[in-house]
Formats: C-alpha cells, structure tokens, sequence
C-alpha cells in the first residue's frame, strides 16, 4: 500500500499533478505572500484569473515574477464573466497569450451568489472541446448537469462545495458523492471549502481533489493554513484509500471477547 501512495498522482485534462490541491492566486496582498502560500501547500498547479491579471502595465508587478510558468502549472480560468461570449473570448486570448490550452471554464450567472449558469456553461463547454481546449469545469452540485458536462467532453467536473468564498464547507456530500460515483473524468471540489478539515472530508468522499483560494487567502496565517491544507489533502486522500470501518449502531468490543480471564 505504501508504494501505491506514492505514485497516487493525479492525472487531468493530460498533466500528471503530484498533490491533488489545487491553490487560486487572488486576495493575497501581495504576489510574494501568494508565492510563499503557494511552495507551502506544496501544489503543482495554480489558477490565473485572465481578466484580472496584469498584463499591460510595466511598472507594476506581474504574478510570473514570483511564480515559475515552467515550474508550476497555469490554469486560466473565466472569474468574473457573466456568459459565455465573455467566456470564450477570455479562454481564447489566454491561448493567444501563453498557448494555454488547459484551461478552467466558470460562467456566473449571478453576482449575489456567484452560482454558475449552467446552461451558458454547457454551451462554453461545447464550443471550447471543438476547439481543442482542455476544459475544466465549475458547476453545481447537480449529478445530472454534471454529466452532461462530461458528455460533452469536460476534462474534470469542478461542483461547488458552498458559494464561491463563503467558507462554508460542503454542504450536499450526497450529490457530491453522486456525481463521483458516475464520473470518468476527475472530481475536483471547487469554491466554498472555509478551512482543512473541510477538504479532508472532500477527499474522504473520493473527490480527486480540490481547489482552494479564499480560505488560504483570507485566513490570518496564509502560510500557515496553506501547509494545513497541504496535509489536509493528503490525509484525507489516504484515508479513502485505505478504506473506514464499517459504521454499527452498537458498541463493539476493541479486544476479542475470547480466552478471558
């Protein structure tokens, strides 16, 4: 069992991640906490929202002067569009930018609760495989969009624990265990995980693994809480591995009942 822990590597959309944490680069308050949180978590691969990253101004710092692009893995995501023409045109300039065909879709259809519009999604979805991205997708926790998001050919299905920086945890495990059970593709939780404990029991359920921005970010020890969820990923991930105790609703004796005194 040991040697298959080690070689417990996480394959998507053609990259093979040796940790199955996958950290966002935004709300740090500076680029060097953000690459100090990111070595601590000990991830491969960070997502770069396209429409917020600098690109054009020389004098302020840009977030490859602190992050390795041929160290560590790029994810472009869509954060902040509202449909899918906003979508596709972010997708396509990181393609023209860095030839980023990996990419991470989310089309947001409120700004309240910045729950995906599944249906502008979808179609994202569609439109994106024909053009020969890798798509990784952000969706709710619906076993049935998410297969249809597979269908069409997503390269992960990435469903939302809780509203995207709410902290709040998981809060449906059965259809999060659902949308596992009938995958093919790798299960990423994404958005709402508050704290480590939170992407233990992600794990725990066989979730391939999960994304975490504000709840590093946002904590008063970035660094810190990057290394609990750093060991809170592989925990969890061993733990399902190794397969829990059956539950009993009575008590049963640690040592055997037999030859007693």
């Amino acid at each position: 069992m040991e040697d298959k822990l080690k070689i417990d590597d996480l394959k998507v959309g053609g990259k093979k991640l040796k940790s199955r944490l996958i950290v966002g680069t935004g709300k740090y308050k500076s680029f060097s906490e953000t690459a100090q949180a990111v070595l601590a978590s000990g991830a491969d691969m960070v997502t770069v929202a396209v429409r917020r990253v600098n690109i054009l101004d020389k004098k302020k710092p840009i977030l490859t002067d602190y992050l390795n692009p041929k160290k560590i893995i790029f994810l472009p995501n869509t954060a902040g569009c509202f449909n899918s023409e906003e979508a596709l045109r972010t997708l396509r300039l990181a393609r023209e930018m860095g030839g980023w065909k990996l990419v991470k879709l989310e089309v947001l259809g409120d700004k309240k609760t910045l729950y995906p519009d599944m249906i502008e999604t979808i179609k994202s979805t569609k439109i994106l495989v024909k053009e020969g991205f890798k798509v990784m997708v952000y969706c709710t926790d619906d076993p049935l969009l998410a297969k249809k998001l597979e269908d069409n050919g997503a390269s992960a299905i990435m469903p939302l624990a809780s509203p995207i920086g709410s902290g709040l945890g998981l809060q449906n495990t059965v259809n999060i265990s659902l949308i596992i059970k009938q995958s093919k593709v790798p299960v990423i939780v994404d958005a709402g995980i508050g704290t480590a404990s939170d992407a233990t029991i992600a794990m725990e359920l066989g979730c391939d693994g999960v994304l975490i921005n504000s709840a590093i970010a946002n904590a008063k020890k970035p660094i810190l809480m990057a290394k609990a969820f750093k060991d809170a990923v592989v925990s969890g991930r061993n733990s399902y591995l190794a397969g829990r105790m059956n539950k009993n609703y009575f008590a049963l004796a640690s040592s055997p009942s037999k030859g007693l005194i």
